[in-house]
C-alpha cells in the first residue's frame, strides 16, 4: 500500500485546520489505497530553517532535519491541508518545504485548501510554483472550501456538503493514479 503523508499547514493557537484535516483522513480511510499518516506541523515544530548547508546536498547537521528528511523520504503521495494567510502559504509550510529537496521529488500532491469567500485557493496558487521547483506535481484536482467554519459543527467536527466530499473523492483517485505513474521514477 503506498504511503500518504498528509501534512497539516497551520500552526496558530486557534486553528481549525486539525477539524479539515481529520476529514480529509477520513476520507483517505474510506478510499482504501493508501496508507496515511497525519504530519501536523505545529508539533513537529521545525525551526525556522537553521541547516548550514543547501538542502540539495542532505549533508544534514540537525537530528530534527534528519527526522523530516526520514519521513518525507518514505511518502509516495502527499496531501498539503492549508489555509491562507495574507493571500499566502503559511510561513510553517514553506519553511517545512524548503528544508529538503531530494526527498519531495517526483511524488504527486492534493491540496485541500480551505478559508472564507476565496476557500484558500490564493495560497494552493502560490504553493504550486514553489511544489514544481521541488519537482512534485501539484494535481489540478482540488479540494476547495470556502466558509468552512460554517461546516463545524457543536463537538469541533467538520461535516462539509457533498461537493467537498466528491472532490475530495476525486482528487484522491488521481492521486493514486500519480503515485503508480511516478513510482518507477523513484526507483
Amino acid at each position: 500500500m503506498y504511503q500518504l503523508k498528509v501534512i497539516l499547514a497551520s500552526t496558530r493557537p486557534t486553528r481549525k485546520g486539525p477539524a479539515v484535516a481529520e476529514w480529509i483522513m477520513e476520507r483517505i480511510r474510506e478510499h482504501g489505497k493508501f496508507e496515511a499518516e497525519l504530519l501536523d506541523l505545529k508539533a513537529i515544530n521545525l525551526p525556522f530553517m537553521d541547516e548550514p548547508e543547501h538542502p540539495r546536498l542532505r549533508k544534514y547537521q540537525h537530528e530534527h532535519t534528519k527526522a523530516w528528511s526520514r519521513t518525507i523520504d518514505a511518502a509516495d503521495a502527499f496531501v498539503l491541508v492549508t489555509c491562507e494567510y495574507n493571500h499566502g502559504i503559511p510561513a510553517p509550510l514553506k519553511n517545512a518545504l524548503d528544508y529538503l529537496v531530494q526527498e519531495w521529488a517526483n511524488k504527486p500532491v492534493g491540496i485541500v485548501s480551505y478559508g472564507g469567500i476565496a476557500a484558500g485557493t490564493r495560497s494552493a496558487q502560490m504553493l504550486k510554483p514553489i511544489l514544481s521547483v521541488l519537482k512534485m506535481i501539484a494535481l489540478p484536482e482540488a479540494v476547495s472550501i470556502p466558509f468552512f467554519t460554517e461546516h463545524i459543527d457543536e463537538t469541533g467536527r467538520f461535516r462539509p456538503k457533498d461537493a467537498a466530499n466528491k472532490a475530495a473523492e476525486g482528487m484522491l483517485n488521481e492521486l493514486y493514479r500519480w503515485t503508480e505513474v511516478l513510482l518507477p521514477l523513484r526507483q
